[in-house]
């Protein structure tokens, strides 16, 4: 069984309100150029490296162990 869609049918007129209201909030919300552009980061004052961490001593420690645990996981599959 089939549905026969008559072209005649023009939207209704809520369903050209809907339409309206989203071009209009499309429109509004277009990005500008710089919109799009990157921040700037200030070497001197050094306020991109707010909130951030250095890398401890033990970094190496934790390599070797995550290495450790793949390799681990790996020889299992094998063996399996």
């Amino acid at each position: 069984m089939a549905i026969i869609f008559n072209n005649e049918q023009d939207r209704s007129e809520l369903q050209q309100r809907i339409a309206a209201e989203l071009r209009e909030k499309q429109t509004s919300k277009n990005l500008v150029d710089d919109d799009l552009a990157a921040p700037e980061y200030d070497i001197e004052t050094g306020t991109y490296l707010k909130n951030t961490k250095k890398t401890t001593s033990l970094a190496w420690a934790w390599a070797i162990i995550g290495i450790g645990i793949i390799g681990t996981i790996i020889a299992i599959m094998v063996v399996i």
